[in-house]
């Protein structure tokens, strides 16, 4: 019985590993090379007599009609202080975030090897949440107090849907979602399997990017909602099957079925189980499949249609 068991965990082990990292390359030979500053650091511990250095290094982040006296209140303001000195105790240190860039741009340039990587300058945005990643092809930004972790105090009055993303872990997925933005076309098909399509790429671009991140992690949801998400997959393509819903362009299934959402809205009593954006994760499966069934690289799959996708996938939910 012990050996039984050993074999099972074993075959579930090896499964685990395929399925995160199906699409591991070897990006060793790969050669980028990228500059990190800190403008959080360099501005919070500037002084009045240092100020036109810092300024001079970072003349983007200053306009040219505010006084001086506007800067030097911000950096002594108390509550600015806290925030700085919150974020310090949790990346003092941030070698991690270069390693993890490395792997990021690393892969990426693999794939596409006209991918310049971005000077990449980390600040404090005062908690903004809809800009915690900033990504222009030249410049990467990254609000660092926006992922001090779900738990801390910054964040009481977030929803926990919101908050359970704000941590180190999710900080490369929110970079290379940023990142793929850029990638991803803006699509003309507006029925509701085109759009389930076009967010499942994003997602399948993030299984080749950074292969070694959990797939709850990519996609935003906790370990609890994506096993529902597993369990519930046929159950859910029914749903849309039945009701109809594949080809239709009524809008309000984004809200539904593909916007950021503590849950997904079928209209049932037991809704608050699933995770929102479930119309996503079935997009990311789809993708998938239409893969896992045609040989097209990666650049091809990008040039390819929503609809084309869908119908050579093949695609079938698990049982």
């Amino acid at each position: 019985m012990a050996k039984h068991i050993s074999v099972i965990l074993l075959l579930l082990t090896v499964f685990s590993c395929n399925t995160r990292q199906e699409k591991m390359v070897d990006v060793r030979e790969v050669n980028i090379s990228f500059s990190m500053d800190r403008f959080d650091v360099d501005f919070y511990t500037t002084t009045e007599n240092t100020l036109e250095q810092t300024k001079e290094k970072y003349p983007f982040f200053f306009s040219a009609n505010d006084p001086d006296s506007i800067w030097i209140n911000k950096i002594n303001n108390t509550d600015e202080k806290e925030l700085f000195s919150e974020t310090q105790k949790v990346y003092k240190d941030i070698s991690f975030l270069r390693d993890d860039l490395e792997q990021l741009f690393k892969h990426i340039k693999y794939y596409n090897p006209e991918f310049e990587s971005p000077k990449v300058i980390t600040l404090l945005s005062n908690i903004d949440h809809q800009n915690k990643v900033v990504y222009t092809k030249d410049y990467l930004l990254i609000s660092l107090d926006v992922y001090l972790g779900a738990t801390h105090r910054f964040y009481t009055n977030y929803p926990n849907y919101i908050k359970q993303n704000y941590n180190k872990d999710h900080l490369i997925v929110d970079v290379a979602n940023a990142i793929i933005k850029t990638e991803v076309k803006s699509s003309i098909d507006r029925t509701f399997v085109g759009k389930m399509v076009k967010e499942g790429l994003k997602l399948y671009l993030l299984d080749r990017y950074i292969p070694k991140a959990s797939n709850a992690n990519k996609i935003g949801f906790s370990e609890e909602k994506y096993r529902w998400a597993i369990n519930n997959e046929e159950q859910v393509w029914k749903y849309f099957i039945e009701n109809k819903l594949l080809f239709s362009t009524d809008t309000k299934l984004n809200k539904r079925f593909l916007d950021l959402a503590p849950f997904s809205k079928f209209y049932r009593s037991e809704d608050n189980l699933s995770p929102g954006r479930i119309g996503a994760w079935i997009g990311w499966q789809i993708v998938r499949s239409n893969m896992k069934h045609n040989d097209v690289s990666l650049r091809k799959l990008l040039e390819t249609s929503s609809e084309e996708i869908y119908k050579k996938s093949k695609y079938k939910p698990r049982r």
